[in-house]
C-alpha cells in the first residue's frame, strides 16, 4: 500500500487508482491467479498419470483390468463436469470422514446417516474445525486437484487410447519378432511413439483444462472469477473507502485478456514440442520438416 493512500478522497484519479489496486482484497485476486496456475501446474500431470493409467487398463490383456479402464473413461466422459465436480466433492469428504470416524471413534452408538443429514464425531471431521484457516483452504484445494485429475485424467486417457492404438500393429509385430517381450514392446516401441499422435489431442485438452479453471469457485476454492465478481461489483461509501459503480466489465475484460494471453503462450509451447517429437518420424509433420530442411 502507497504511503500516500491516507486519505483517497483527496487524491489524484491516478493516485486513487494505484491505491484502489493495492488494497489488501485486490491482492487475493493476485494471489488466485497463482492458485489458478498452481492448480494448471499440480493437476496436468496427476491428469496426465491418471489417463496413461487408464488407456493402459482399458487395453490389457487382463480381463478385469481392461473392464476397469473402459468403465472409467465412459463413466468419467459421460457425466457432465458440473455433476461430477459437486458430487464427487461431497462423495471423497463422507468417505474421508466416515473412514476417520470409524477408527476415531470405535465407541459411536448412533447412526452415522441420520435421514438426509451425515453425521460423524467431531474427532472425524476433515478438516478440524479448530484447524487454522490455511489447513481449510489447503485440504480444499487438495480436492480440487483431485477432482479436476480424475475428470480430465478420462479424457487423457480416451485420447492415449486412440494414440496408442494409432501405432502402426507391423512396428510391434516386428519387435515381438525380434524377441523382445510384451512388456518390452509397450514400453520400447508402443509408448515412445504414441506421443506423436496423442500430443494434438492433449494440447486441445490443455486448453479445455485452462477454460475449465472457473469451476474452482464450485469447489469451494475462490478464484479469479469470483474475486472479478466480488471486486467488480457496486461498492459504495458507507462501505469501502474507494466507492465506485459497477465495474464487472472491466474486471472480466482483463480476465479475458490473461486467458487469451496464457492460451497464445501455451500454443506456442505445445508448437514447438510437437515439432521436437515429429523430428525424424514418419508422420505428416515429419515430411514437412524433412521438405524444409532439404
Amino acid at each position: 500500500m502507497f504511503s500516500f493512500c491516507t486519505d483517497p478522497s483527496t487524491l489524484p484519479d491516478w493516485q486513487w487508482m494505484a491505491c484502489y489496486l493495492t488494497t489488501g482484497k485486490h491482492m487475493s485476486i493476485y494471489w488466485s491467479v497463482l492458485t489458478v496456475l498452481t492448480l494448471l501446474a499440480i493437476t496436468a500431470p496427476i491428469a496426465l498419470l491418471f489417463g496413461f493409467g487408464g488407456a493402459s487398463a482399458a487395453r490389457s490383456h487382463f480381463a478385469p483390468l481392461r473392464w476397469l479402464g473402459q468403465t472409467y473413461i465412459s463413466i468419467v466422459r459421460g457425466v457432465p463436469e458440473i455433476a461430477f465436480f459437486l458430487f464427487f466433492v461431497i462423495a471423497l469428504d463422507q468417505i474421508i470422514e466416515y473412514l476417520r470416524h470409524k477408527v476415531k471413534c470405535p465407541d459411536w452408538s448412533q447412526p452415522i446417516w441420520q435421514g438426509n443429514d451425515f453425521v460423524v464425531c467431531q474427532a472425524a471431521k476433515m478438516p478440524l474445525g479448530n484447524a487454522p484457516q490455511w489447513v481449510h483452504e489447503t485440504y480444499g484445494f487438495s480436492i480440487a486437484i483431485l477432482t479436476f485429475a480424475i475428470v480430465y485424467g478420462a479424457f487423457a486417457a480416451n485420447v492415449l487410447f486412440g494414440a496408442m492404438r494409432a501405432v502402426p500393429h507391423a512396428q510391434l509385430e516386428t519387435a515381438e519378432a525380434y524377441g523382445m517381450t510384451r512388456r518390452q514392446t509397450y514400453w520400447r516401441v508402443l509408448v515412445p511413439q504414441m506421443w506423436v499422435y496423442a500430443l494434438p489431442g492433449l494440447s486441445n485438452l490443455w486448453m479445455v483444462l485452462i477454460k475449465a479453471t472457473p469451476l474452482l469457485f464450485l469447489l469451494g476454492v475462490e478464484d479469479i472469477v469470483y474475486w472479478a465478481r466480488e471486486l467488480g461489483g457496486t461498492k459504495t461509501p458507507r462501505f469501502t473507502d474507494y466507492p465506485h459503480g459497477d465495474w464487472r466489465m472491466w474486471y472480466f475484460l482483463a480476465l479475458l485478456v490473461f486467458y487469451l494471453a496464457f492460451t497464445r503462450v501455451s500454443e506456442i509451447v505445445l508448437a514447438r514440442i510437437m515439432a521436437r517429437l515429429t523430428h525424424g518420424q514418419a508422420t505428416a509433420g515429419g515430411e514437412a520438416q524433412r521438405k524444409a530442411t532439404a
